[in-house]
């Protein structure tokens, strides 16, 4: 990924972040016959320092377990908010008219070797923490434990674990940082009245720049 010094983000709180909020990545791998790409929900332990492991689980019919590459890196890409910045947004534009539209978008690339680990224990684990990681949020929250144990156990057999440790943690916050202040005000305020679906969130990301910051 081509990461200009300023959209550089360094922090890797930050990067953890985006990880936590934007679970399900694309994971791409190489095998015999080519590049590959399955989605697949990730979650994060922080250990081993200083990135952290991801771990998640396939379908045991899926190809990947048995076409991998065991020597090549895999790569997991989380995508975290984007918007469209339209240059009539610019206060610049009044000035020169030399302006164009552009994306802003922040975005995590996690590298590792991927392990596959066929353990109906370890798999109950990581569905665990999966699970009570997303339904924290809601006042009525569902456990793996409520569904009978022998209907678990069964969807259970029909999946296998993967982990990746990460060697390697790259983020770039593309977020306006290389306009003047004048530019970033505007951007901030077109994004706040745009409608877009991540607008208000990439406007505080605007406001941030690439200060580390924990909050996607």
């Amino acid at each position: 990924m081509y990461i200009p010094t300023h959209f550089e983000q360094p922090n890797i709180e930050a990067l953890h972040g985006l990880i936590r909020s934007r679970q399900l990545a694309t994971l791409v791998t190489l095998s015999s016959t080519g590049i590959n790409a399955n989605h697949i929900p990730l979650h994060l332990s922080a250990q081993p320092a200083p990135f952290g492991t991801l771990q998640g689980h396939v379908a045991r019919a899926n190809p990947i377990l048995n076409d991998l590459n065991s020597v090549s890196e895999v790569l997991a890409i989380f995508h975290g908010p984007d918007a469209y910045i339209s240059p009539s947004w610019y206060a610049t534009k009044q000035e020169t008219g030399k302006v164009v539209p552009t994306w802003n978008y922040t975005i995590v690339h996690a590298y590792g070797s991927l392990r596959i680990i066929d353990d109906a224990t370890w798999i109950r684990s990581q569905l665990e923490a999966l699970t009570n990681h997303n339904e924290a949020a809601f006042p009525e929250q569902w456990a793996v434990s409520d569904a009978p144990h022998d209907f678990t156990e069964k969807l259970i057999e029909a999946i296998v674990g993967v982990e990746i440790v990460i060697t390697r943690l790259d983020g770039k916050w593309k977020v306006s940082q290389n306009q003047p202040d004048k530019n970033q005000a505007s951007v901030i305020q077109g994004l706040s009245e745009s409608g877009q679906s991540d607008g208000l969130t990439m406007a505080e990301l605007v406001k941030a720049g690439v200060k580390p910051s924990s909050s996607i």
